[in-house]
């Protein structure tokens, strides 16, 4: 089994797997409309893409966050041998969003594997809840996550 990580604000903990979200605020690998849910595969790569997306440490420090786990098996994973060769550009291309666009609408996988812009050689997992074998995936416990004084 693989575990990814989400870091939500707490008081979204809950709808945090609906991928309203991201369908409302477009990100690297989908557009405007498309609901998909944005996983890294360890805890400290989750609070880089934290991070790298908020608004302000005003915002981190203010807020009060979680972080769940989740756990699907190895062949809900589509892991693409190529993405769009502008994949790290900031912002981010409309390329990578037609990319994994075209990935929820083919319905290839309940699972997208994807490079992390933020940190080379670490990958996000993105999670398409509309896919059939979304069930399949667990989402374990919210538990509470600071970010530590240092970064703030």
């Amino acid at each position: 089994m693989i575990t990814a990580w989400r870091i939500v604000k707490a008081p979204l903990s809950a709808t945090a797997f609906d991928g309203e979200g991201a369908a409302k605020f477009p990100g690297r690998w989908n557009s405007l409309g498309t609901r998909v849910v944005y996983t890294a595969e360890n805890r400290s790569l989750a609070a880089l893409e934290v991070l790298a997306n908020a608004g302000s440490k005003d915002e981190l420090a203010k807020a009060a966050w979680n972080i769940i786990p989740i756990r699907f098996d190895p062949h809900l994973v589509f892991s693409p041998a190529r993405v769009p060769a502008n994949w790290r550009e900031v912002p981010a291309p409309d390329s990578t969003r037609s990319f994994g666009g075209g990935w929820c609408i083919k319905g290839t996988s309940a699972v997208l594997k994807v490079p992390s812009a933020v940190t080379l050689g670490e990958f996000c997992y993105m999670l398409n809840p509309l896919h059939s074998d979304f069930a399949k995936i667990e989402i374990g416990p919210a538990e509470a996550f600071t970010f530590h004084a240092r970064i703030m």
